[in-house]
């Protein structure tokens, strides 16, 4: 299976843009959840090194430590804040043109990278860390976390977290689990082992459905609000295509644009 993904990961480096079920990246992401956030014991971020293990140990010291939610799907702010995500990518036609897009407009983004797809597009990580983005990490196989035990769960982030340091040097400070598939205790297990927070959304305008250009940015627009966290997918060339319209709206309604690490060290609640 793990083989048959790769291959149909690889054709898609090729083309433009996905068609729908043809992989498994294109199967929906669930609701995210009513927000539940369990303030857990303080840990460790700002990881860098070699290997997560000893990344979190070699800094800890230097960065000091910060109390850390195991979820976020929006943060509680009297500021016009706001974070835009793009997961499943990086994809080699898309994602460019969405980085264009966005240094044009002076935006910061989280991009939530699957490892199949970093190997084929290391540059564009790198491109993303130069013009002050952030990566979190969306696993290597983009496989079900809720079926998996805590041993297979750590290979597969262990092993996406290490392609992204290996491609930018920057460790990944939080993870996105596909779908929104992730069970309690697993958040709680990612962010001991990891210093991962679980990283949701608020908003979610169901892009890989290809609704069309313009009920993406509407449904965005909609669902916009300060703290928010706006679920988008790179992957898919409607919704890069949808961007222009959907950020220059949000600009010109006063929102500033920051990374989910920013977002959370807004947090007011």
């Amino acid at each position: 299976m793990r083989l048959v993904f790769s291959v149909a990961l690889l054709a898609l480096t090729l083309a433009s843009c996905q068609k729908p079920g043809s992989i498994s990246l294109s199967a929906p992401p669930a609701s995210a959840p009513e927000e539940k956030r369990t303030p857990l014991k303080t840990l460790a971020v700002g990881l860098s090194g070699p290997t997560w293990e000893q990344t979190k140990e070699a800094t800890a010291a230097s960065v000091g430590e910060t109390s850390l939610d195991d979820t976020y799907t929006r943060i509680k702010t009297s500021e016009q804040v706001i974070s835009i995500t793009f997961d499943d990518g990086p994809h080699p036609q898309n994602t460019p043109r969405l980085l264009d897009m966005l240094k044009e407009r002076g935006i910061k983004a989280t991009f939530f990278v699957v490892g199949d797809m970093v190997r084929h597009n290391p540059h564009l990580l790198r491109r993303m860390i130069a013009e002050g983005h952030e990566i979190g990490n969306h696993t290597v196989t983009h496989d079900t976390l809720s079926r998996m035990n805590d041993r297979a769960l750590k290979a597969e982030m262990s092993a996406a977290h290490q392609q992204i340091l290996a491609a930018t040097g920057v460790p990944p400070r939080c993870m996105r689990p596909p779908g929104g598939a992730i069970k309690k205790d697993q958040k709680q297990f990612l962010l001991r082992e990891f210093g991962y927070p679980t990283i949701l959304w608020s908003c979610d305008p169901k892009d890989w459905q290809r609704p069309g250009v313009e009920v993406v940015t509407q449904r965005l627009l909609d669902g916009a609000y300060p703290g928010g966290i706006l679920l988008v997918h790179d992957l898919h060339k409607p919704t890069v295509d949808a961007m222009p319209k959907t950020l220059d709206v949000l600009l010109s309604r006063g929102y500033r644009f920051v990374t989910i690490s920013e977002l959370i060290a807004m947090d007011e609640s």
